[in-house]
Formats: C-alpha cells, sequence, structure tokens
C-alpha cells in the first residue's frame, strides 16, 4: 500500500505560480513512477504530467509542455509539479497517483495504482 497525500493548491491569479507537492508513505518510493492528474468541474480527469521513478524521464499533456515541471526527491519521497503561467482554464483540483510501472510515463489513469485525494487549485482571471 502507498498512501499519498498531496499540497501547495490554492487561489492565485493568471499569470501566477503554485508549486503542488505529493508526499507518499508506505513500500519504498522508486518502486514507483508518478503522475499528476486534474479534475475540472463538470469535466473528466485528464492527464498532466508523469515521471519515471529515477527522474530521469517525463512526460507531459500537450497543453501543459513548456508551463508545467514535474520533479521529485526520492530522499523526500515526494514528487512536485511547478505550475508556471496559470491560466483560467487550469482550475481543477488536481491528483497525484504512483505507478508500479516504475520504468514508464504513462497518460492512462488505468495504469496508476494508488491516487491521493486531490488538492484544489484556482486560477482567477
Amino acid at each position: 500500500q502507498v498512501q499519498l497525500v498531496e499540497s501547495g493548491g490554492g487561489l492565485v491569479q493568471a499569470g501566477g505560480s503554485l508549486r503542488l507537492s505529493c508526499a507518499a508513505s508506505g513500500r519504498t518510493f522508486t518502486s514507483y513512477a508518478m503522475g499528476w492528474f486534474r479534475q475540472a468541474p463538470g469535466k473528466e480527469r485528464e492527464f498532466v504530467a508523469a515521471i519515471s521513478w529515477s527522474g530521469a524521464g517525463t512526460y507531459y499533456a500537450n497543453s501543459e509542455k513548456g508551463r508545467f515541471t514535474i520533479s521529485r526527491d526520492n530522499a523526500k519521497n515526494t514528487v512536485y509539479l511547478q505550475m508556471n503561467s496559470l491560466k483560467p482554464e487550469d482550475t481543477a483540483v488536481y491528483y497525484c497517483a504512483a505507478s508500479a510501472r516504475r520504468a514508464t510515463m504513462s497518460p492512462m489513469q488505468s495504469n496508476y495504482d494508488y491516487w491521493g485525494q486531490g488538492t484544489q487549485v484556482t486560477v482567477s482571471s
């Protein structure tokens, strides 16, 4: 079992930045690739970014390339999502997830085994 707890969400103006954190506990953090997803009101949950177990590989949804950066600190059992140049359409609940397919950086939700409870990000115009 892996427990994931997100933090760092909040209210920010358009053009601003936020850094989300996801702290993992339970099984060995390096056994998992990690991903970030988000769900806006009335919409399906969608992929944002993923990172391999070592941090050497990353993968982004097209709309986030260049604005968002995923990283991880395996010594702290934490994955981060740095979000810059935020837009109102980035408003959503952001979830982190862990995948036992540790070398892959999958955009598919079905490939993730554990999920956090989410943190709200609201971007005002």
